[in-house]
């Protein structure tokens, strides 16, 4: 009965925010923002907000609010890229992808068998041209646009963030592949190796039991795998949602997936995003991933994908709220070897005078496909581990019930 106890934390001073700068600049800033605040000793990075996961009508997104009920036809609805774009850096984001669904540049959902090639690689090109159309005319926000992978049944939706080229598996009565390259159906082994050897980097999309089967397994580990996939969905808001006020009800968790692909030995940090099937990208909840870029370094796609590289992301129920997690000075989404005791500080801040109920640390071994645990409650604590491999992450939860997640530490700890 009442409020829940406030947990321990201590003082921490927010890290600034692009919005922030905006403002100390001249530029209006958004309702909500973090203020204008000096970066903590050590930890010299702005944040920047926003939605990694959407769609609009390149394939089944940019309904139209008032009879968006659900997936679209593809290429059926009036909003496009540049639509999204705009509308979430009027909403106050740093950046959105437009995630369109690889296998729908032919305009349908199954093979469309009439469809031409160029058609389909042709829009793929045009949308990759008009995000950095988008992102050259207002600088100060990065339109990113890029493909959702796979299917949901015997498969699973991952995101590649910076594929000049479209993959995929359609062909039209003719045989021609409706992609610039062939991806086989469901393989993500093969996938994954096409990925590290051009370097593009991907998200797994609100990950659920039996998906993205590799060696054997789901959530399957391979080398291929773990350099080419950087996030994990740990939490969507409703992707149907028409809400603009940002009051969406509807959340869906993956913690439990997620944690099943440290387990399985991948190095991934949290995200949180819409998925934005209706023309209201970033609006429908308070949601967002966070990225810290280094001070100084402007926001492009170089700067952001170098950040998703190193795991320097948190992932947040509520965009006023900011969470870092430090181990023996070293910043969550590192690798590193220890030896002796180790100290793990969470880092906790929010600017509407919200606060924190509770602290968990959770630790895991990666390569065991075990199960996560709580390591304690305290927001500072100092152990020895076990030699040998695992990783660690915080999370935590506000007076108001929202929570947040810090990319994890992997620690290789050596025998005394």
């Amino acid at each position: 009965v009442g409020a829940p106890p406030a947990a321990a934390l201590a003082p921490f001073t927010a890290l600034p925010t692009a919005q922030a700068a905006r403002a100390a600049r001249g530029t209006p800033l958004a309702p909500g923002a973090l203020a204008a605040v000096p970066a903590p000793s050590g930890l010299d990075y702005t944040v920047y907000l926003g939605n990694l996961h959407s769609q609009s009508n390149h394939s089944d997104g940019g309904g139209a609010l008032d009879r968006c009920v659900g997936a679209q036809e593809p290429q059926s609805t009036p909003f496009g890229p540049r639509d999204a774009y705009d509308f979430a850096r009027r909403h106050g984001l740093d950046f959105l992808m437009t995630s369109e669904h690889n296998h729908m540049y032919d305009g349908a959902d199954g093979s469309n068998a009439n469809a031409e090639p160029l058609a389909a690689r042709g829009l793929y090109q045009g949308g990759l041209a008009d995000a950095a159309r988008y992102t050259a005319e207002h600088p100060e926000f990065l339109a990113i646009y890029g493909m959702e992978w796979g299917v949901i049944s015997k498969g699973g939706h991952l995101n590649i963030f910076n594929s000049e080229q479209l993959l995929g598996w359609e062909r039209n009565r003719a045989g021609q592949l409706l992609a610039d390259t062939f991806t086989a159906k469901g393989d993500y082994p093969a996938l994954y190796s096409l990925m590290r050897e051009h370097g593009w980097l991907g998200q797994f999309n609100h990950p659920q039991d039996g998906q993205f089967r590799a060696a054997g397994r789901p959530l399957g580990y391979t080398e291929d795998g773990d350099a080419a996939m950087v996030l994990c969905e740990v939490l969507n808001s409703n992707a149907f949602s028409a809400v603009v006020d940002e009051s969406e009800a509807r959340h869906s968790n993956y913690e439990k997936s997620c944690n099943a692909a440290l387990e399985a030995g991948f190095h991934l940090a949290f995200s949180s995003d819409q998925d934005n099937h209706c023309a209201n990208w970033g609006a429908a909840y308070s949601n967002r991933t966070g990225v810290l870029i280094a001070n100084g370094t402007a926001l492009s796609s170089a700067s952001l994908l170098d950040a998703l590289r190193a795991r320097r992301v948190f992932a947040t129920m509520d965009k006023q709220s900011q969470l870092v997690l430090l181990a023996n000075g070293h910043l969550m989404g590192e690798r590193f070897d220890n030896s002796g005791a180790l100290t793990l500080s969470v880092r906790y801040a929010n600017s509407a005078g919200r606060g924190a109920a509770a602290v968990s640390v959770f630790e895991g071994v990666p390569g065991r496909n075990g199960s996560v645990s709580v390591l304690g409650s305290a927001a500072d604590s100092t152990i020895t581990p076990t030699p040998g491999r695992h990783f660690y992450y915080a999370k935590v939860t506000q007076d108001d019930g929202r929570s947040l997640w810090s990319a994890p530490v992997w620690v290789e700890q050596l025998s005394p």
